[in-house]
């Protein structure tokens, strides 16, 4: 088993774990949870939607402007086998 390495990156695996708890979540919202800048939601939340982790959403709520963003079926999966992953080195460190 490889590890993902786009998941691996700490802003983008908060993005899919927040994601992962909340059906879904608007980009003040996230911002707010993952307690960053407008620039690291943007740019992380786009790679993880070129890779169809996530799905963006894009419309207005009367005149302001609102993104949302689902987690895809594709970054569920991939969210799993991460953790999985994760379990295994912790198990096999571990000794268990």
């Amino acid at each position: 088993m490889t590890l993902d390495r786009l998941i691996h990156e700490r802003v983008r695996l908060a993005i899919v774990s927040a994601l992962a708890v909340h059906e879904s979540l608007t980009f003040n919202e996230l911002k707010a949870v993952l307690d960053t800048s407008d620039g690291n939601v943007s740019v992380h939340a786009r790679k993880l939607e070129d890779a169809g982790y996530i799905i963006c959403t894009k419309g207005f709520d009367g005149r302001i402007p609102r993104t949302e963003y689902r987690l895809a079926t594709a970054g569920r999966s991939a969210l799993e086998r991460y953790l999985s992953h994760m379990e295994a080195l912790i198990k096999r460190v571990g000794g268990a």
